[in-house]
């Protein structure tokens, strides 16, 4: 883990234009390109599978109701390569994942999100409510 912190600290994320889509937080307009956007898309879906699986084993073994004490929250980094988008935004996108991903694995429910071929996934509805990105 120490390495993997190490690598994410001295690294700056590359992104090639053109910029093609535009998404709105906290008060202001971002643009990304198409790689962006998906690695922000992707940020989601690995924040809601870790956060799924974290809460589901908190109930499991009757912990409280605490996801931002668990260290993937803390971290927010788990899929970031570094690339398109900057470190703090693929953070940003992977707690709201994962808050929502922890809700439904500690409560044994799918609100969010739903099962599928060995993994959780979030719902394209709730990413596009999250996320709010438009391609222009």
């Amino acid at each position: 883990m120490r390495e993997d912190e190490s690598r994410l600290q001295s690294q700056s994320y590359y992104d090639s234009g053109p910029y093609n889509y535009r998404y709105y937080r906290g008060g202001q307009y971002y643009e990304t390109n198409q790689y962006g956007a998906q690695m922000l898309r992707q940020s989601i879906e690995n924040g809601y599978d870790q956060g799924y699986q974290a809460g589901l084993a908190d109930r499991e073994d009757g912990w409280n109701f605490d996801y931002q004490d668990a260290f993937p929250y803390q971290d927010a980094s788990y899929g970031y390569d570094g690339y398109y988008v900057d470190l703090s935004e693929y953070n940003y996108y992977f707690r709201e994942g994962f808050r929502r991903g922890y809700e439904d694995g500690y409560y044994g429910r799918f609100q969010y999100g739903s099962y599928s071929n060995g993994g959780y996934s979030i719902l394209g509805t709730i990413l596009s409510q999250i996320l709010d990105l438009r391609s222009y």
